[in-house]
């Protein structure tokens, strides 16, 4: 009888593919990223790299696939105080950020997002419609989108300043330090006046 199923090894080398893309997409973005030079990280033939993902954006898309359980996330930082929630938010983000695990990640789409569109609208959907939208939901604020969009915009710079540009002092600083002066701007964007919106 003819074996059926997954090869062995199979499992394997896909994710070390995914890995090896992971990586580069992190320390070069998306253009200067090739399915040559992630098939030579991986030790594999390139034409491995296209039979698992097919094509280059699809492996992008896989590779930086976040390990968040959001609904969990929300739940932790919708409960309790609403006027602390800006913090625990920041918080929350930073030691999210510090995972070795979601780092490379989060580079692979901070550093693609300037030159892909695909990147691009998989950070919005992260810094917006993912997370901040669903929290902002679950607190009952009004114009959530308008909100989120806030907040999405807050994140991303400060994941941009930190971890790409690594600008100091702010790149070296301790999480309860930017906690402290990001809390408080977070938490207007969140449940604050904004002001005039028309």
């Amino acid at each position: 009888m003819p074996r059926t199923g997954r090869r062995p090894g199979e499992a394997g080398t896909r994710e070390r593919i995914a890995e090896a893309a992971r990586r580069l997409f992190a320390e070069r973005g998306f253009d200067r990223t090739s399915v040559r030079a992630v098939a030579a990280e991986a030790g594999v033939d390139p034409a491995l790299v296209h039979h698992y993902f097919g094509t280059k954006q699809r492996l992008f898309i896989e590779a930086v696939d976040f390990p968040i359980d959001a609904v969990r996330a929300i739940e932790t930082l919708a409960v309790d105080d609403a006027e602390r929630v800006g913090e625990r938010l920041v918080r929350f983000a930073l030691q999210l950020w510090d995972d070795p695990v979601v780092l490379p990640r989060l580079l692979g789409v901070l550093r693609s997002a300037v030159t892909d569109p695909q990147a691009a609208a998989l950070l919005a959907r992260l810094f917006t419609r993912q997370g901040p939208i669903q929290l902002l939901r679950a607190l009952g604020a009004d114009q959530p989108d308008l909100r989120a969009e806030l907040v999405g915009t807050q994140l991303v710079g400060l994941a941009v300043a930190r971890h790409v540009l690594r600008v100091e002092p702010l790149a070296s600083a301790d999480h309860e330090t930017i906690v402290a002066a990001v809390g408080p701007t977070m938490q207007r964007y969140l449940t604050g006046d904004l002001g005039r919106t028309r």
